[in-house]
């Protein structure tokens, strides 16, 4: 299933910006959802995942406290609101959607089996 992202850009130290990413289908709700992300010459890591409901979430700890995700099941959509962003924050964004649906939350990258085409997010000094 196709996964839609958007809402990277190129913003300054301190800026905000929130990705979304949409997943067509009735099994949204049925899925752990996670963002993933890839620095230049650097291996993909975790940023976030959030568990079926939009009731429990993990962040990296390179991330807590400034970003945030979450979930609307009626849209199908997953969130992840970026605070006070640093040019460390530099990265291509990769929303993920679990392997099995009823799974439990996760920050795993093997337990995510489809992934969008990612967002570039650039944050200038």
């Amino acid at each position: 299933v196709q996964l839609a992202e958007s809402g990277g850009g190129l913003v300054q130290a301190g800026d905000s910006l929130r990705l979304s990413c949409a997943r067509p289908g009735r099994t949204f709700s049925t899925y752990v959802m996670g963002w993933f992300r890839q620095a230049p010459g650097k291996e993909r890591e975790f940023v976030a995942s959030i568990d079926r409901s939009g009731n429990s979430a993990l962040h990296a700890d390179s991330v807590k406290g400034r970003f945030t995700i979450s979930r609307d099941n009626a849209k199908n959509t997953v969130y992840l609101q970026m605070n006070s962003l640093t040019p460390e924050d530099t990265a291509v964004y990769y929303c993920a959607v679990a392997r099995i649906p009823y799974g439990s939350l996760t920050s795993r990258q093997r337990d995510f089996g489809s992934w969008g085409q990612g967002t570039q997010v650039t944050v200038s000094s």
